[in-house]
């Protein structure tokens, strides 16, 4: 729910990468307080070195993700892209379990796979042009590395600890990443001035989408430290039908409305089915 509510926020906001820096910042300074009444609490417990190393990877594939999601919202419709790269991040998983670890599938899971790819191949032939496709599947790779990155980091250390890092760890890789894409952009100046896309984003806006993401990162790193990865990955989208009829019902989005409905259903079913 809190991940539906925040993608929903910040494809409204007009500017996705502006608005992830300024919702990661308020999660920061909202974070910070109580995590280090926390760390006094229980006795300033400290962070391994391992742990530390995981997170910073984890960060600097987050940040990558953040990029990749604010390019698929910039190029496609919100019923489109949030099916196609919640879907992706499982089937991705379960493509390298196969592959890489050799594991196996039930029958259940096996058709599970199947509505997977189903549902996102409908939800990619929704799109008119599909330039949001390529963007929107790579954060789903973005999406199931970073996953398992923290199921590794998460149990070398106490979950709320790890995730403030990680929140500190990307509000640094965000402002480094957008000042060099402003420098990089400096020199291109658009002949004619384009209208903004969406509303200025409000500093309360901004503090509510920052609390979203992190308080719902967090609830994911919780559950990574006492399930198994296979169960937790496929679980968490289970918001992909609700976004999806968001987009259709209040962002107008009611292109090929039957194949990006069915296809936000199949992917939910697919991915019902991998987690059991």
């Amino acid at each position: 729910m809190l991940h539906g509510t925040w993608n929903v926020l910040v494809k409204v906001s007009g500017d996705p990468m502006a608005t992830f820096q300024r919702a990661t910042l308020a999660a920061t300074l909202v974070a910070t307080p109580p995590v280090a009444v926390a760390w006094l609490w229980a006795g300033r417990p400290g962070l391994a070195p391992a742990a530390a190393g995981w997170c910073a990877l984890s960060g600097f594939l987050e940040v990558t993700y953040l990029w990749l999601l604010a390019a698929a919202y910039r190029r496609g419709e919100l019923s489109a892209v949030y099916p196609i790269a919640r879907g992706s991040a499982p089937l991705l998983a379960v493509i390298a379990g196969l592959v890489l670890l050799h594991e196996r599938l039930t029958g259940l899971q096996l058709v599970g796979v199947g509505l997977l790819l189903a549902g996102i191949l409908a939800v990619t032939l929704s799109q008119a042009r599909g330039r949001a496709t390529v963007p929107a599947l790579l954060t789903g790779v973005a999406i199931a590395s970073y996953t398992a990155v923290d199921r590794i980091g998460v149990r070398l250390s106490t979950p709320w600890l790890y995730g403030w890092l990680l929140i500190v760890l990307m509000l640094a890789g965000i402002s480094v990443s957008t000042w060099i894409a402003a420098r990089l952009t400096a020199g291109r100046r658009p002949t004619v001035e384009q209208p903004s896309s969406g509303p200025v984003l409000s500093r309360a806006q901004a503090t509510l989408i920052g609390i979203f993401m992190w308080g719902g990162y967090l609830l994911v790193l919780w559950a990574l430290s006492l399930a198994p990865l296979s169960v937790v990955a496929p679980v968490r989208e289970t918001a992909v039908v609700g976004v999806a009829i968001w987009g259709v019902w209040r962002l107008r989005e009611r292109e090929a409305l039957p194949l990006k409905l069915s296809g936000a259903v199949a992917t939910l079913a697919g991915v019902a089915l991998l987690a059991l």
